[in-house]
């Protein structure tokens, strides 16, 4: 039976960040990833680190915090190790929620300055410090960044089932079984199906996809923007060149892809509502993530009960703001250290709500 110090089951951003970080902190990883690493919701997401964001629970804040505050060095690490740049795209978002609780109040003439053609009729705008970058920057910068830490990245092989013994675990795989010191269950949407025989139900039981559609248009030169845009329906994100990721939809329809163009009109529709410019804009990408969302919209951070097996996942659509935190907590849990905030509202096998 092949073995390894840590198995991290899923290759996406909160695996392939939780591997990087155990890998920097001495541990041998090897990482299973069903299909291609960072090929899921790490590639599908809009790239907004909003730490503040009115949506996020309460319980959020302090990951969301910690972990924002990890990013300048997240990045550099991941940049050095991979040769590949990951650059900030924004860095500042003009919002029209009402509930926004840290950004500073502006006036509709100054955020129209700022964004010309800004509708305001009847709106707020919030002028907030936060950042953004190019998910996709990530996905080909990642992988290359754990395998140079010394990760084993295997991909194809999804984990089946997980069993402790009294001192290691069995994982059985597509491809065969497995021991491991220490097992890791980030496989995000998917991450109930991995069976546990030795407990009554799976640690990340509630955890489920809920799709989000998502688009870009491609803005006639000199036509773009130079901050993110979002209200409580839409938001718009600027890469470059006159390309616009707008989005999202979140819709509790299980494993469904389908792209609807109906339902891109309709988000195309309210974009324009905020910036008319985008009404007119062709359509040169759409797509579907599927985010491991929970109940109460809190991630599932923890032990299953059976030690040595952990589980990171349901990050919903926070997954590229909370990974650099994430990680490092799983190895402060790994190391029997103290986490750096504290976990409790992210127990796994917490009541549904």
């Amino acid at each position: 039976m092949e073995t390894a110090e840590v198995i991290v089951a899923g290759g996406g951003i909160i695996g392939l960040s939780t591997a990087l970080e155990l890998a920097r902190h001495g541990f041998r990883v090897r990482v299973l990833e069903k299909g291609r690493a960072m090929s899921e919701a790490s590639w599908a997401a809009a790239g907004m680190l909003s730490p503040h964001d009115p949506a996020h629970p309460p319980e959020l804040a302090k990951l969301a915090e910690l972990s924002i505050r990890l990013y300048p060095e997240y990045l550099s690490t991941v940049e050095a190790l991979s040769g590949r740049p990951v650059c900030l795209r924004t860095r500042a978002a003009i919002s029209t929620d009402e509930e926004e609780c840290t950004g500073v109040a502006m006036s509709a003439q100054e955020a129209q300055r700022r964004i010309p053609g800004l509708a305001m009729e009847g709106r707020s705008f919030h002028w907030v410090e936060e950042v953004s970058l190019d998910p996709r920057d990530l996905c080909a910068a990642l992988p290359l960044a754990v395998t140079s830490a010394g990760v084993v990245l295997e991909e194809g092989t999804e984990v089946l089932s997980v069993r402790s013994q009294a001192d290691s675990v069995e994982i059985t795989t597509s491809r065969g079984t497995v021991s491991a010191g220490a097992f890791v269950n980030c496989s995000g949407a998917w991450a109930a199906g991995i069976q546990h025989p030795d407990l009554q139900r799976s640690p990340a039981d509630g955890v489920e996809p809920w799709k989000g559609q998502i688009f870009t248009v491609q803005m006639e030169c000199p036509l773009d923007l130079a901050y993110v845009l979002r209200s409580p329906e839409v938001y718009l994100v600027p890469r470059g060149g006159g390309k616009i990721v707008v989005g999202a939809t979140v819709e509790r329809v299980g494993f469904d892809r389908w792209v609807d163009p109906l339902t891109i009109r309709r988000l195309q529709a309210q974009a324009a509502e905020l910036w008319p410019p985008i009404a007119s804009a062709p359509v040169v990408e759409s797509w579907t993530g599927l985010r491991p969302g929970t109940s109460d919209g809190l991630p599932v951070i923890g032990s299953t009960g059976r030690p040595p097996c952990w589980v990171a996942t349901g990050h919903f659509r926070n997954g590229i703001l909370l990974a650099p935190a994430t990680g490092l907590i799983v190895r402060q849990l790994l190391q029997g250290s103290p986490p750096a905030v504290g976990i409790e509202a992210f127990a796994p096998g917490r009541p549904s709500k």
